[in-house]
Formats: structure tokens, C-alpha cells, sequence
């Protein structure tokens, strides 16, 4: 085993990822898979998770998916959800609560029940399946290999963007607190907690901004690092956090958003120079 496999390989891991039929959730599927993991791919559409896994798995990597329906945004799909890893397997060394919603509307026209269907899914549903699925990620902890839960939080929990998507912000900024509170409840299991706040990346979610080579240029434009998200990027910094080299990190909030989250105001004092 080569310096960067025991670092960052998930070889002989048992991963499950929520929503990980597309977008950023599919992108650290692979990875996993790439990795040499064994991966669960779970969202309310099961056949889009099964096609999902056997895209991955004709990649070529040394890992497996499989993909069934899971329903993260109910407490009796959570339960299910549950049933159904448990099913599967004895033990989870990664949970990845990619699972969520947005939505985007006027300030005026705002519905009461946009607060509702966001916060039940990337809130109640990411802590609640959590929670449930602590004994088996107990099963697979140990001092010096903890398991991990790897939560999808965003540049919109981080800084002031709002976007029409009020309570899509409030949920990830709600996601990070809840990480940290969690990092800090599983320590003592041998659980690690921590979240991703990505910025721009291509996916079902972004398509209204990067559906086409016009908007996604000028989206790029507005990240100071130049560009879009990869799946690269996400890629590393999952297998970071799951692998041996981030056993020590709990508690953390990694952006991956090109420096977004770093912004300022213009230089106040650059017409004095």
C-alpha cells in the first residue's frame, strides 16, 4: 500500500451516500467507488439509484455501488431508510447526508410551506437518519479509525447569500451548526463529524445557473478562483475527510467554493492610492 491509499483510500469501506443518484452526490459516489469502497447510493427514486450504480461500477474502479429508494424527508422514511442499510450491512464506516432541497421564490411571495418541505429534508431528515444509523457506524469504530459522517452544507450556510432561496440557506447554515454539536456528541463513540460547503458546482440543483455555456461563464466569472466546482475537487476533499489523514478532524467546515466564502467589500481606501 502505497503512502496516499493509506491516507486516503477507502479500500474495504461500507459508505452510504443520500441522494447520491446526481449531481455532487453521484461525484463523491464515484470517488468512493474510485477509492475501492463498498457504496450504498440511496434517494426517493430508487431506478434513478440503480442506474447511478451501474454507471459507476462500468468505470472501472475497484469498489461496487448499489443503488435503492431511501426517503431522508419523513420520519418514516428515515426509518426505512434505516431498515434498509441495516439489511445490508452490520457496519458503516461513512455516512454522507447529501440528501436535500431548495427552493427559490420572491421575498413577497415566499410560501410558509417552502420553510417546511427544506428544513424537514436537509435538517430533521440529515439528523434524524444520523441518529438511526449510529450503531451501525458504532460497529465500525475504533480510537484510531473512527467512523466518519460527512454532511453537505453550502457557501449559502456561510456567507450572506441569500438567492431567493431563504430557507435553502438557513437550512445549511442550521446544517453546520448541527455539525459541530454533533462532532462534539459522537467524539467519545469514535465518530467524526463534519461538512462540505460547496459553492458552485454543476448539478441537478444548480441547473437553472449552469444549464447552459452562458450562464455557467458568467457564474464562473463571479468566483474569484475563476471557475465552476469539479468533481476532482469534491473528490479530494471527501476522501480526505473519510480516509486515515482526516481521522483527526471533527467538528470541521470545509469550504469548497473558489473563495467565495473569503469575499469583502471593495477596497474603501483603493480612490486614496
Amino acid at each position: 500500500m502505497t503512502l496516499l491509499e493509506d491516507l486516503f483510500g477507502a479500500h474495504g469501506k461500507t459508505v452510504l451516500v443520500t441522494g447520491g443518484s446526481s449531481g455532487i452526490g453521484r461525484m463523491i459516489a464515484s470517488a468512493f467507488v474510485g477509492s475501492g469502497a463498498r457504496v450504498m447510493i440511496a434517494s426517493r427514486n430508487g431506478e434513478a439509484c440503480v442506474e447511478a450504480a451501474a454507471a459507476i461500477n462500468a468505470e472501472g474502479g475497484p469498489g461496487e455501488a448499489e443503488g435503492f429508494a431511501g426517503d431522508a424527508s419523513t420520519e418514516s422514511g428515515v426509518t426505512a431508510l434505516a431498515a434498509r442499510v441495516a439489511d445490508r450491512t452490520d457496519r458503516l464506516d461513512i455516512l454522507v447526508n447529501n440528501a436535500g432541497r431548495s427552493w427559490g421564490e420572491s421575498y413577497e411571495a415566499f410560501p410558509f410551506m417552502a420553510w417546511d418541505k427544506v428544513m424537514s429534508l436537509n435538517v430533521a431528515g440529515l439528523f434524524s437518519l444520523t441518529r438511526d444509523l449510529t450503531p451501525l457506524l458504532e460497529r465500525a469504530a475504533s480510537a484510531d479509525s473512527p467512523a466518519r459522517v460527512i454532511n453537505l452544507g453550502s457557501v449559502m450556510g456561510a456567507a450572506t447569500i441569500g438567492g431567493h432561496a431563504y430557507s435553502y440557506a438557513a437550512s445549511k447554515a442550521a446544517v453546520h451548526h448541527l455539525t459541530r454539536i454533533l462532532a462534539k456528541e459522537l467524539a467519545a463513540r469514535h465518530i467524526t463529524v463534519n461538512a462540505l460547503a460547496p459553492g458552485p458546482f454543476e448539478s441537478r440543483m444548480t441547473a437553472f445557473v449552469t444549464g447552459d455555456a452562458k450562464t455557467r461563464q458568467a457564474v464562473a466569472a463571479g468566483v474569484p478562483a475563476g471557475r465552476l466546482g469539479q468533481p476532482g475537487d469534491l473528490a479530494g476533499a471527501v476522501l480526505f475527510l473519510a480516509g486515515r489523514g482526516g481521522a483527526y478532524v471533527t467538528g470541521a467546515i470545509l469550504p469548497l467554493d473558489g473563495g467565495i466564502g473569503v469575499e469583502s467589500a471593495d477596497d474603501l481606501f483603493a480612490a486614496g492610492r
